[in-house]
């Protein structure tokens, strides 16, 4: 029952969890590549068509073409359909890529074909669970921030994030738990080393059925997300736009109380122009900003440590060690690091933790890089490696979501978001389909690389992010009219 005089905590930890559950599957369904993607480059590789690093590039990251997709279309999705059906189509995307990534000769192909035309049509449902990403990654923090009470709005929208970091982490260790005994193959100059002796049939395992098993884990979380957002409300902001203000007041009153809830339904209708404003009405720094914020998130290059963990901590260990151990122990330093994100966005404001994370990015990843330079394998690397990923987490992985959800006025809000997510999800491609490649040529230069732009995007964040801590949605259509 809502207390109708000061809202039900309750009631929006209860819709908030079910939006969540959004970012959790957008992170377990860009992660769960980690532990797949070595049996698929083997399994691609006797296909005898010529896959190489390139393909392997584009294969370990062809999701996030999907993920430019659905984020590119959100903002349209989530003005004609509603944040709470853009979230609903997310999950039937998750569903059927989930399935479809297990068994890609559904209908077309013999089990087992491992030819060109199966490589892309697994792409092709890798790009439809991206889709759902896409959508996710846009709306899931959109929705939170529209009906969380602004005085705690940046730790709702960074637990978005914490779910995104616990879906990889539950990834990780569900990855491990299938490999369990069996053993992941090696590649080396395109010729899998290991098929032979005592350990062939736990190699084969995997390349058979391993990387199946590690897709069709994610339909368990898509389907139980899309029978719970069937019992939500849609954001109030979103009905008071399209002129159902009694439902709106109704899903206010339950969050907020009596009082407040009207105060805010009628600072909603004020700024509730979404149908006439143009994208550039509030000018060109505000895109411009939510663009570089989403860029700056990706180019720092923390989706490829993500993506390509075990193979990482296996360099960084040395010849003969396997990785995905030290992969779990990082999804944990991450959850913590997250936490500490959550516990002070409200209270340290979200540029000083954009510009803490930025520089101790850069030492992280510039310690990678003189440890291989130095040719130091062991604890320091992966130690540095570990740093490099828990600074982010407490800084660019939750805060960047933060200041996308809430930078932009109410008014633009659906097409701004839109815009800069897509960018995010077009650098996520580059850097992760280039990684490969470029750990191939160099380690140092690659990390070298990440670190500076690390220090890059603690220069810009000082210089041209402004502070959105304890304001408002409403307050920022206020803030950008006055620096136009």
């Amino acid at each position: 029952m809502a207390d109708t005089q000061n809202g039900s905590k309750l009631y929006l930890t209860g819709i908030i969890s079910v939006a969540i559950l959004g970012g959790l599957l957008f992170g377990y369904d860009t992660a769960v590549i980690s532990g797949a993607e070595k049996a698929l480059e083997a399994f691609f590789i006797e296909g005898n068509f010529g896959y190489n690093k390139f393909w392997h590039g584009v294969t370990a990251s062809s999701a996030l073409i999907g993920c430019v997709i659905g984020s590119a279309l959100s903002g349209v999705m989530a003005s004609g359909l509603g944040r709470r059906n853009s979230l609903r189509v997310a999950a039937l995307l998750f569903f059927v890529s989930a399935l479809g990534s297990f068994y890609p000769e559904f209908l077309f192909f013999d089990k087992g074909d491992s030819s060109l035309a199966l490589l892309v049509t697994f792409n092709i449902y890798r790009i439809i669970g991206g889709v759902g990403v896409g959508l996710a990654s846009a709306v899931c923090p959109m929705y939170i921030a529209e009906v969380a009470p602004s005085n705690i709005r940046g730790t709702l929208v960074s637990c978005n994030q914490f779910a995104i970091i616990f879906g990889m982490l539950v990834v990780y260790f569900v990855n491990y738990l299938i490999l369990g005994d069996n053993l992941n193959p090696r590649v080396v100059d395109g010729i899998i080393v290991n098929l032979a002796g005592d350990d062939y049939e736990r190699v084969r395992w995997t390349i058979d059925k391993g990387w199946r098993y590690m897709f069709v884990s994610e339909a368990v979380p898509a389907g139980l997300f899309g029978l719970l957002l069937f019992f939500v409300p849609e954001t109030p902001r979103y009905l008071a736009m399209v002129n159902r203000d009694k439902q709106a007041y109704d899903i206010l009153e339950k969050i907020n109380g009596r009082k407040k809830a009207s105060q805010i339904l009628a600072e909603i209708k004020a700024t509730a122009g979404e149908k006439t404003e143009k994208l550039l009405t509030y000018g060109v720094a505000v895109i411009v900003i939510g663009i570089m914020l989403s860029v700056f998130q990706q180019a720092v290059g923390i989706n490829a440590v993500l993506y390509y963990a075990p193979r990482i901590f296996e360099g960084a260990l040395g010849a003969g060690s396997d990785g995905m151990a030290q992969t779990v122990i990082m999804g944990i330093v991450n959850i913590i690091f997250t936490l500490v994100a959550i516990f002070t966005v409200d209270k340290f404001g979200r540029k000083p933790l954009l510009i803490i994370g930025s520089l101790g990015m850069a030492v992280g990843a510039f310690a990678v890089a003189i440890c291989d330079s130095m040719g130091l394998k062991g604890i320091v690397p992966v130690l540095s490696i570990i740093v490099y990923a828990a600074f982010f987490m407490m800084s660019w992985g939750p805060i960047c979501w933060v200041l996308i959800s809430e930078i932009f006025p109410n008014t633009i809000r659906g097409a701004a978001v839109a815009i800069a997510v897509a960018f995010q999800w077009i650098f996520n491609y580059l850097v992760s389909s280039t990684f490969p490649a470029l750990y191939e040529f160099s380690p140092f230069f690659t990390y070298a690389m990440y670190g500076v732009i690390c220090v890059v995007a603690a220069l810009f964040v000082w210089r041209a992010v402004p502070e959105t801590k304890g304001k408002t949605l409403e307050d920022m259509t206020a803030l950008w009219r006055k620096r136009q």
